[in-house]
């Protein structure tokens, strides 16, 4: 199992200095890799290309490049100019967002998701192994029919022969869908105690193309907080959990939601959620179980951090990608040096 960090977006108490902070020393701790969001704030492709021209090893990825923000020929060069300048250490993550984010700030209709995202990672593939695009589906037409358009070819030439894609996926459908169609699953509130359902439909969708999940990079993006008592640690991760179970889309629309539903956490995700809507943040915060934080959490002591690791990498991780939850860079970087201290612990990545 590698060890990687989601540095996630820029927000008003963080700045490009602090982040790049935290990437460079990961870079000089030897994590595998680091992966930057976006939402509607900062790009991620701007951040990845600035980290890119300051770092040297480590391996960086989108988690994710949104799929209605840009079409898929748009997100083909952006992904062969930051495999090119990086030098061959680019991981493109791609992902529909939720419904409030595709209509309400791109003005994208998000019905039809999964259809969507297998046309646009045709697209994708067929732009970056350099072939003329020419493409015919439900959602997308290259070229537009009776115009001048033509069919196209990508000018550059990427690093590599192939960029590995990895899909953002959280349902069942979609978790099927990424096994069949990309190189990685970008995974969120990841608990090895419920691996093996989820495993079961990426292995679907594996055996559709005839192949297993060997080799498959399994991405479990984990919020990290360090400290001797456990329970402190996890109160810094509670707003976190009720901000995606209980207000990340809509009443009828929340699949991080389902996601704790699925794992046996049903009525605490509705009384989440009840909250959350009514506005009850804090109320929303207290009520997400002790359980689930600690489940898809790593947290407490080092000793303990190094324990869990063990049970992530034997239920299917292949990348522990670690989201800090510091509050600052100082700390950051402290935090980046004991979770080293636990990976090395654990032995995982032997």
């Amino acid at each position: 199992m590698r060890l990687g960090l989601n540095i996630g977006y820029q927000t008003a108490w963080s700045t490009p200095a602090d982040h790049l902070a935290l990437v460079q020393e990961a870079d000089r701790l030897g994590y595998a890799v680091a992966w930057v969001a976006e939402a509607y704030g900062s790009d991620a492709p701007t951040m990845l290309a600035w980290f890119a021209g300051q770092t040297s090893r480590i391996e960086l990825g989108s988690a994710i490049l949104q799929i209605p923000a840009r079409t898929p020929a748009m997100t083909a060069m952006t992904a062969a100019t930051l495999d090119t300048v990086s030098g061959g250490r680019f991981r493109l993550g791609l992902g529909v967002s939720g419904p409030q984010v595709s209509e309400g700030w791109h003005g994208v209709r998000f019905a039809k998701p999964l259809e969507r995202t297998r046309e646009y990672v045709d697209i994708v593939k067929m732009a970056l192994a350099r072939e003329k695009v020419e493409y015919h589906g439900r959602h997308y037409e290259l070229p537009l029919p009776g115009g001048p358009g033509k069919a196209l070819r990508l000018t550059l030439h990427p690093a590599r022969e192939y960029v590995p894609i990895y899909l953002a996926a959280v349902g069942p459908k979609n978790l099927e869908l990424a096994g069949e169609i990309a190189d990685g699953w970008l995974a969120v509130f990841y608990s090895p105690e419920f691996a093996d359902e989820q495993h079961a439909h990426l292995a679907a969708g594996r055996a559709k193309v005839g192949k297993d999940l060997t080799g498959f990079d399994v991405v479990a993006n984990v919020p990290v907080v360090i400290g001797d008592d456990v329970t402190m640690c996890a109160e810094l991760v509670r707003s976190y959990a009720a901000l995606y179970v209980g207000g990340m889309g809509s009443r009828n629309q929340n699949f991080y939601n389902q996601l704790a539903t699925r794992m046996g956490y049903g009525d605490a995700a509705r009384e989440v959620q009840d909250l959350y809507l009514a506005k009850k943040y804090q109320e929303a915060a207290a009520a997400v179980p002790m359980e689930f934080i600690d489940r898809t959490s790593l947290l407490g002591p080092v000793d303990r951090i190094a324990e869990r690791m063990k049970a992530y990498a034997e239920a299917g991780v292949t990348t522990l990608s670690t989201v800090l939850f510091v509050g600052d860079a100082d700390d950051g970087v402290r935090a980046l040096r004991q979770i080293s201290e636990a990976y090395a612990k654990s032995g995982v990545g032997e």
